[in-house]
């Protein structure tokens, strides 16, 4: 039992009471001692379910005897550039490629692998120049994310030795865009040690361009004292305009301002928060093209040309209408809008699955690009000699990249095909719906055995998350294997505060509406007993991240709905997130318990605040890393804490942390394939009859 060491804070007149404040400091030698002593018992106690070797050694098969897997596929005057995954080395590693029907001619540019065999150090992204010549890596270490960009010449390989500190992290992220002569890049840059207060540096970051082979130190301030606290900015140009594109996303709540450096080096403001315009990428010709919700909550494209721009976004022209279904976009790289020579595409949510369809650049369409049914399309890379290359995968069939040529020839996948030992063809995906209490629909996917009885026995899984907009889409897990293989089933509850059926569906479960998050997939969890795909007694629930908050709610609001829950790097105590670094970016999805009636809210449903002594709750098996910078640890384990005290079940309530590990975006396979395995071992071990 956790000693309670009870502080007291007031909030608009509200007195709390917080007994574990205590775990909260990471150097705190008691801490360190409570948490040594935590993954001693969750060792002891996974360790000892008999099938959990069985289990490993599947999922070491399945995560690592597939084929290579090639993500952030990028052009730069005629070559591909990639990120290679190659089971089983730890970390993927940066290659480039003639085509993407020619594997014969990959090179291998960097390998985190040969610098870091104990697979720490981790690619966070890489930007090639237009030219090809040279290749910007941003590097970072054991889950922390806060990457230096060092330069590589695509050539030789060679690293140039421009290293660049502090262009991303954990907090705000980070982007860099290459001039298109080659000689220098813009780039996102956190504040130095002395620049700001140590507890200031996660802000505050702005845009600085730097000249090859001179030191950083020398580098020129662009832009950003103008822009918030918790800004996080994405930069972009094009080969053929010279001009400079900023999109700035005010922390992580959705509002969107954007800038535009001109030729003659001036930053002009194109949008407003109020505009609405959410994505924006450039063409060509230097004209704008954006993803504007204003007036269309499904969203709409529209083009601001080149001489308009001094105007703003209201100057500019639509495209595209709105549709029936919501136009997909995420702030990096713009997804969800891809601008190309001849043709631009924009991804569709259809309440899970998405299509992209191709246009001409005047806006008249050309088709949908082929694709798996069920299936998501994830990326869209135009090419510079017209057509596209895209990233399709379903639930049961593995990602591979797809050749749209645009001369009206069928799509066909290229030679980038991921080739997987999960073989799901024993399993079928079916769609269902759940109504939440206020009578709201909720879509469902399930990934089921074919010819399952649907009479309650049979273990699932149901996964959620539910925030920012973040659209839940299909994806090939070849991990889930180990768990279908065994007559397990797998669904995901598109609940709202995502993104699947547009902006109001975000917004309907953000801020004081987050409440509709919890019913919705507390809705899904009932529909799937009702529906005769599992029981209470054989359900268990996945959420990591805001998922984990997800997780939360569940166990403190609906503590008989499932018999285990799973809760990666989750966020539990939302009274104090806000303090850290990371939390005060999530203030415009959350809000702020400076704000009496949002405080009010945030206290109704934090999940550590509302765990009750003596009541029965479910086996939980919690999980952080110790390098998070997104979410603190300390949340899980004054989670862990505070549960373990009030459980009365007899059920586990496990506490596991990895110390060399983050969020989990970077994670060694290797810890990977162990996480995985505690999982599945203690589901396995809850569920079994």
């Amino acid at each position: 039992m956790s000693s309670r060491r009870p502080v007291e804070d007031s909030y608009h007149g509200v007195r709390v009471t917080d007994p574990y404040r205590w775990l909260e400091s990471p150097d705190d030698p008691d801490a360190r001692s409570w948490t040594a002593a935590q993954n001693v018992r969750t060792r002891a106690q996974l360790d000892a379910w008999p099938g959990r070797e069985e289990i490993r050694a599947r999922l070491t098969e399945l995560m690592t005897a597939g084929s290579p897997a090639y993500v952030g596929l990028r052009e730069a005057e005629g070559a591909l550039f990639a990120v290679k995954r190659r089971p089983p080395l730890e970390q993927p590693f940066l290659v480039t490629l003639a085509s993407a029907d020619d594997l014969a001619s990959e090179r291998i540019l960097f390998d985190p692998n040969a610098l870091d065999p104990a697979g720490l150090t981790a690619i966070d992204w890489f930007e090639p120049s237009w030219d090809g010549r040279h290749v910007a890596v941003s590097l970072s270490k054991a889950g922390t994310e806060s990457g230096d960009v060092h330069v590589l010449d695509v050539a030789s390989g060679r690293n140039l030795g421009d290293v660049v500190p502090r262009v991303n992290g954990g907090t705000a992220g980070g982007s860099l865009a290459w001039d298109p002569a080659g000689a220098g890049f813009y780039y996102t840059r956190y504040p130095r040690r002395g620049e700001r207060p140590d507890d200031e540096l996660p802000f505050w970051v702005q845009v600085y361009r730097h000249e090859l082979g001179t030191d950083s130190r020398e580098d020129t301030y662009e832009i950003g004292r103008e822009f918030p606290r918790i800004a996080e900015i994405h930069l972009e140009t094009c080969a053929g305009s010279g001009v400079v594109l900023a999109s700035v996303q005010r922390g992580d709540g959705g509002e969107f301002v954007h800038w535009l450096r001109d030729l003659s080096a001036r930053w002009i403001p194109l949008t407003r928060f109020a505009d609405r315009a959410i994505a924006a990428r450039l063409g060509e010709d230097g004209a704008v093209w954006f993803v504007s919700l204003d007036g269309a909550p499904c969203g709409r494209i529209v083009r601001l040309s080149h001489g308009d721009t001094p105007q703003g976004v209201r100057a500019a022209r639509e495209v595209v209408g709105e549709s029936a279904h919501a136009i997909q976009a995420s702030f990096s790289r713009g997804s969800g809008l891809w601008v190309g020579r001849d043709r631009f595409y924009v991804l569709y949510q259809q309440g899970g699955p998405s299509v992209a369809a191709a246009f001409h650049l005047d806006g008249r369409p050309d088709g949908v690009l082929t694709a798996p049914p069920l299936s998501a399309v994830d990326d869209v890379v135009p090419l510079a000699a017209g057509g596209a290359l895209y990233l399709a995968q379903s639930v049961t069939m593995p990602p591979a990249w797809w050749r749209a040529r645009g001369d009206g020839t069928p799509a066909a996948p290229t030679a980038l095909v991921e080739v997987s030992p999960a073989d799901f063809s024993s399993c079928e995906v079916v769609r269902d719906e759940a109504v939440s209490p206020d009578g709201t629909r909720v879509p469902i996917t399930i990934l089921r055995p074919r010819g399952i009885p649907l009479d309650g026995t049979s273990p699932a899984i149901l996964y959620g998350y539910g925030g920012y907009g973040i659209c839940q889409t299909p994806a090939f897990r070849a991990r889930l294997a180990a768990w279908t293989e065994r007559g397990g089933i797998f669904a995901v509850a598109h609940v709202r505060g995502g993104g699947e059926l547009g902006d109001p569906w975000h917004r309907a479960g953000a801020l004081d509406r987050k409440q509709n998050v919890f019913d919705d997939f507390a809705a899904c969890a009932r529909r799937l007993v009702a529906s005769g795909h599992t029981s209470h007694e054989r359900l268990a629930l996945l959420g990591a991240s805001n998922g984990g908050l997800l997780m939360g709610a569940m166990i403190v609001q609906h503590p008989g709905l499932a018999r285990a829950v799973v809760s990666l790097v989750g966020l539990y105590d939302m009274l104090r997130v806000e303090r850290t670094p990371n939390g005060a970016f999530n203030v415009p999805e959350f809000g702020s318990v400076d704000d009496p009636d949002m405080f009010r809210a945030l206290f109704a449903y934090s999940p550590y605040h509302n765990v009750v002594d003596g009541q029965p709750y479910p086996a939980i098996l919690l999980a952080t890393g110790e390098n998070d910078p997104r979410v603190d640890p300390w949340q899980s384990r004054k989670m862990a804490a505070r549960l373990q005290a009030a459980t009365s079940s007899g059920r586990p309530v496990l506490l596991r942390t990895n110390a060399a590990a983050g969020h989990g975006m970077s994670n060694a396979l290797s810890h990977q394939i162990e996480e995985f395995t505690d999982i599945l071992a203690f589901l396995f071990q809850q569920l079994e009859r």
